[in-house]
């Protein structure tokens, strides 16, 4: 990502003592903890000179809409969610980058959304745009790519059975187009979709698209 951003002309600085959003703890409806943890992450990044930029659409959908769940009417999380964005809708909505033309990766795949991205923020077509200026990518569409991998953060846990037979079905329907790979913005959903490949044999990989317009160059 840092690889990236920089090749676009900015400068990035990485804050050593950040943590987490909070997005597990509100997930799980422990909200004073995600609170904590929330103001935390406030603090770290209370500086308005720059934008904050997440290869993670859940943990960007979490400061933008669930923040104001934690901390009603609070001015710092207008100012925050203004400043805050999820890498690929930072490229294009606030640097105006559609392609990266050195990127290549000769493979056929998939993209699947995430939730995060597009129920949350609306973030589709942006990231085929990106893709579909790689060199040597095949890019099909994956069916029915707007449906849920069965991650879902704690519903993981909570509803495994679930949860992994929709793993399969997104799987499947990657697997149906021969496919090589599956790209998302979410390491969730990869984490999760990779995992359930790994354990059943399968061929496929998962890759995050940060990774993809990276290679080559």
């Amino acid at each position: 990502m840092v690889k990236i951003l920089e090749w676009c002309g900015c400068t990035v600085t990485f804050n050593k003592k950040q943590t987490c959003c909070g997005q597990p703890a509100y997930n799980a409806g422990f909200f004073p903890e995600a609170c904590n943890v929330a103001e935390k992450f406030l603090a770290d990044f209370d500086d308005p000179a720059y934008y904050v930029v997440a290869p993670s659409a859940s943990c960007v959908g979490m400061i933008k809409k669930s923040y104001n769940d934690l901390f009603p009417n609070d001015p710092r999380i207008a100012e925050l969610a203004s400043r805050t964005f999820e890498f690929t809708e930072f490229l294009i909505d606030v640097l105006k980058v559609t392609a990266i033309p050195q990127a290549e990766f000769p493979a056929r795949a998939v993209y699947h959304d995430s939730c995060s991205a597009l129920r949350e923020l609306g973030i589709k077509e942006g990231p085929r745009k990106l893709l579909a200026s790689v060199k040597g990518l095949e890019l099909v569409e994956l069916p029915d790519s707007q449906q849920c991998c069965g991650f879902g953060g704690t519903f993981a846990v909570k509803f495994e059975a679930i949860s992994s037979a929709m793993a399969a079905q997104k799987i499947e329907r990657a697997m149906s187009t021969r496919a090589q790979y599956l790209i998302s913005t979410d390491s969730s959903c990869l984490l999760h979709l990779q995992a359930y490949t790994h354990n059943a044999g399968f061929s496929l990989k998962t890759m995050h698209i940060i990774d993809v317009l990276a290679s080559g160059w």
